[in-house]
């Protein structure tokens, strides 16, 4: 099941990313994006909406609090998004490089093996 995935600024001046249901009117899943000085600038972190309190990300937010929604949610961000909130690790193309699969260029030779 494909989620639509949306990146929004709430009244309290949070970023938040969730799920969208525009038929509930709600952010489902929400967490907030907060940004981290580093010494290579500034890293992203993403925590759950009531962190340090709750510690799963399930939080539902009324659309009525949103006061900006990002046009555009960077995939990185929606990956990450999705590992955090689901037991999945995306793999991006190439990561799978170097692990001798790819090797091989006649599949008979494959097949002696």
């Amino acid at each position: 099941m494909a989620y639509d995935i949306r990146l929004m600024k709430i009244i309290s001046g949070e970023m938040i990313i969730g799920k969208y249901d525009a038929e509930a009117n709600i952010l489902k899943d929400a967490a907030v994006l907060q940004t981290v000085p580093a010494q290579q600038g500034v890293q992203m972190m993403l925590l759950p909406f009531g962190y340090p309190f709750d510690n799963e990300i399930d939080a539902e937010i009324s659309l009525d609090h949103v006061i900006y929604e990002y046009k555009n949610c960077p995939e990185d961000l929606k990956n990450k998004y999705i590992e955090a909130t689901s037991s999945l690790t995306l793999a991006k193309p190439g990561d799978l490089n170097g692990l001798g699969g790819g090797n091989v260029s006649d599949l008979s030779q494959l097949l002696k093996k």
